[in-house]
Formats: C-alpha cells, structure tokens, sequence
C-alpha cells in the first residue's frame, strides 16, 4: 500500500490498519531476546525512579519546555 493510498483512507481505517500493526509487531517481539545491558540499565533507571533519585517527566510537559517555538 502507498502512502497516496493510505492518505484516502478514513482516520478510522487508518487506526485499524495501526492496531492491526502493532499487534503483529508484539506477538513478533514476545520472541525477542532483549540484551542484557539493555535490561540492566532500564532496572537501573526504574530504581532512580522509584527512589525519588529521578524525576519523572509528564510528556505534554517536555514537549512544551523543549519542543519547537
């Protein structure tokens, strides 16, 4: 499918189209080995988080504060 193609579609189809995407990307990814540095520095970071150590950001917040004026 192109992106003209996809451009006509409904904003409903399009959404479907999406789930439907990324339903097939986690059933392919439960599969996935992660590694293991990857895991460490994620637990690492929830620790931060948890300990009050890091704050954690709303997303509207940061994109305000840093995005494009």
């Amino acid at each position: 499918m192109s992106l003209a193609e996809i451009s006509k579609l409904s904003l409903r189809e399009k959404f479907q189209i999406m789930e439907s995407i990324w339903g097939d990307l986690r059933d392919v990814v439960v599969g996935f080995d992660t590694p293991q540095a990857h895991r460490d520095l994620l637990d690492a970071r929830r620790q931060r988080a948890q300990s009050g150590e890091a704050r954690i950001h709303h997303w509207d917040d940061v994109k305000s504060n840093f995005g494009p004026s």
